[in-house]
C-alpha cells in the first residue's frame, strides 16, 4: 500500500477548514496512518521545502509555513501520492478544478490550504521527516475497506 504526507497548512487551520479537509481525503477512500496538529519549527520547514532553496520564494515559503500551526499525516492507499494530488487539486487554486479542495476552498497560490507529495520518492522522504517508520500506524485495518477497495490482503 502507498502513503503519502499531507500537510494542512497555517490558513486551513486558522480558516477552520482541518475536518473539512480530512473528511474529502477520508472519503476519497484514503486511510490516515499517522495525524498530528503541531507548530512547524524552522529547521524542520527548511529540511521540508529544500529543494527550492535558493529559489525567489524560499524564505517567504518558510516564513509561512511556520507562522502557526499545520496539520501533518499519512495517507494510505493505492497510489495514494495520485489520489491525493488529484483530490488536492493545482498548486494555483484558480487553476484548480471545482470539487478539488483547492478549487473549492482557494483563491490564492500563496494561501492554497495543503500540501501534498509530489511522487512516491518524496513521500517516503516526507513521511520519514515528519514521523519516522515508528509513529505510523499502517497495520491496522478498517472494515470498510473491503468496500472501497478491490483486494483487501
Amino acid at each position: 500500500m502507498e502513503q503519502t504526507l499531507v500537510i494542512i497548512k497555517p490558513d486551513g487551520v486558522q480558516r477552520g477548514l482541518v475536518g473539512d479537509i480530512i473528511g474529502r481525503l477520508e472519503r476519497r477512500g484514503l486511510k490516515i496512518v499517522a495525524l498530528e496538529l503541531r507548530q512547524m519549527d524552522r529547521s524542520l520547514a527548511e529540511r521540508h521545502y529544500g529543494e527550492h532553496q535558493g529559489k525567489p520564494f524560499y524564505a517567504g515559503l518558510v516564513d509561512y509555513i511556520v507562522s502557526g500551526p499545520v496539520v501533518t499525516m499519512v495517507l494510505e492507499g493505492p497510489r495514494a501520492v495520485e489520489a491525493t494530488r488529484a483530490t488536492i487539486g493545482a498548486t494555483r487554486p484558480v487553476e484548480s478544478a471545482p470539487g478539488t479542495i483547492r478549487g473549492d476552498l482557494g483563491l490564492e497560490v500563496g494561501r492554497n490550504l495543503i500540501h501534498g507529495s509530489d511522487s512516491t520518492e518524496s513521500a517516503a522522504r516526507e513521511v520519514a521527516l515528519f514521523f519516522g517508520g515508528e509513529r505510523v500506524h499502517s497495520g491496522w485495518r478498517r472494515d470498510v475497506d473491503r468496500w472501497v477497495l478491490e483486494i483487501v490482503s
